[in-house]
């Protein structure tokens, strides 16, 4: 018989434990964030009725979507986001769950794109969203998530840039285009990729718009400086629509009310060019850059959707939410060298060379897990060097090593990894005490 050659499929990876585990931690740092501001988490299927899924996002969205028919002949899909479930979600339980509605959903989603740096066909999603409100407090405290998010995580440099598509949606009413919205936005939002005199011509083409028009917009777009100056000059170009003014009244609130909630000035930035190429957002969006790595894109996005929840209910079910792009973040952190090297989630190895006292190992390593503190005992009776090079290459911080005599004389040696450093601890398993403060002294 011959052998499969072991192999994943193209934009889809494994995940080893020296990256696995920082997964986890993020997944769970974004948990308590997310919880400190009374989100609650959900859960939905993977699989959604195709038309629950196609016409939400893009023409480019529907045609990632992963799509068969299921053995009833049913036509599913596989979810390319989690706001989209979650507007199916809320239509459906809202009743029994009343508004507002904070939610939080950490979950894979699939898209049949072209893989590249830091983004995949198959990702974790970390979302956040409120829904049931129109309230610009709702915006505000999005704008705080983000930025208690990221920091919480590590990072200290980086940019959450802002806008509000009312304002552009306002500039074409302004200029009789708002029938080409839709295109306009997707044109717009490639500005940064493709660049000016591109973003002009693709307007151009595919809004059917002449090429003063698309200069107009990009006018806007481009509004640059300190906020105040942004701002004049958003009132100007718009010629005093009412829709537009009211935009740029509520990016104002946003942007003052971020700064009140703790936001400092230096990670907020004004973008009018951002526009976010999903159809489903109505007002402000966000983008979250590295200030160091800027190239692999925005790290947190999302912004509100107040009409979503239209196509499954009467009920006006406005929303405003992001999220974090757990494997993108990943990816930034390894190109950083911002990730532990590490392959175990235990803190102590414990070292298991004299096997008349197998018992002992394993009632130590017992009571250090009982206050807390993670632990491995090596498995096989090998050779001391052997067993701490397995240690120092699998990232464990700390070994501890007790032969026969440490045994009678009631101590242990406890040796820091990175440091070689071994000093001599009491210990005894009725009273580990000075064992467990001196490591938990060490691990803080």
């Amino acid at each position: 018989m011959s052998l499969i050659q072991p192999r994943t499929l193209k934009g889809f990876r494994d995940y080893l434990p020296a990256v696995m585990i920082p997964r986890e931690q993020l997944m769970q740092t974004a948990r308590e964030v997310f919880r400190s501001f009374g989100f609650a988490p959900i859960d939905t299927p993977t699989l959604e009725h195709l038309e629950i899924l196609t016409g939400k996002g893009s023409d480019e969205t529907d045609r990632q979507i992963y799509r068969f028919q299921d053995n009833g002949g049913r036509d599913v899909g596989m979810r390319f986001d989690l706001t989209v479930p979650l507007a199916r979600f809320a239509a459906q339980h809202i009743g029994t769950l009343g508004t507002p509605f904070k939610r939080y959903h950490i979950a894979p989603v699939w898209r049949g794109e072209n893989p590249q740096a830091g983004r995949y066909r198959e990702f974790i999603q970390c979302d956040f969203d409120t829904i049931g409100t129109e309230s610009v407090l709702a915006d505000i405290e999005a704008v705080a998530v983000i930025n208690n998010l990221l920091e919480t995580i590590g990072f200290d440099r980086f940019t959450i840039s802002i806008n509000n598509r009312a304002v552009l949606t306002g500039l074409l009413d302004h200029l009789g285009l708002a029938d080409r919205s839709v295109p306009i936005l997707r044109s717009l939002d490639k500005l940064a990729k493709i660049g000016r005199e591109k973003t002009i011509n693709e307007m151009v083409t595919t809004a059917e718009i002449q090429s003063e028009q698309a200069e107009a917009v990009l006018q806007l777009a481009e509004c640059t400086g300190e906020a105040d100056a942004i701002f004049a000059k958003l009132t100007e170009i718009t010629g005093g629509n009412e829709k537009a003014a009211q935009g740029i009244q509520r990016l104002r609130d946003i942007y003052e009310g971020a700064l009140a909630s703790g936001v400092p000035e230096r990670r907020l930035r004004l973008d009018v060019s951002i526009a976010r190429g999903l159809d489903y957002y109505t007002g402000v969006i966000f983008e979250t850059i590295l200030d160091d790595l800027p190239a692999i894109g925005s790290v947190c996005s999302g912004g509100r959707y107040d009409n979503l929840a239209g196509l499954y209910t009467k009920q006006h079910l406005p929303g405003i939410g992001a999220s974090l792009g757990l494997d993108r973040l990943i990816a930034a952190m390894e190109q950083l060298n911002l990730l532990p090297s590490t392959s175990t989630p235990a803190s102590v190895f414990v070292a298991y060379f004299d096997e008349s006292h197998r018992d002992d190992y394993l009632r130590l390593a017992s009571n250090l897990r009982a206050a807390g503190i993670g632990t491995e005992v090596y498995p096989e009776s090998k050779k001391l060097g052997a067993q701490l090079k397995y240690a120092d290459s699998h990232g464990f911080p700390f070994a501890i090593i007790a032969g026969g005599n440490e045994w009678s004389d009631g101590q242990c040696q406890l040796k820091q990894l990175n440091t070689k450093e071994t000093e001599q601890i009491p210990y005894s398993h009725d009273d580990p005490s000075k064992l467990v403060e001196r490591l938990r002294e060490l691990l803080k």
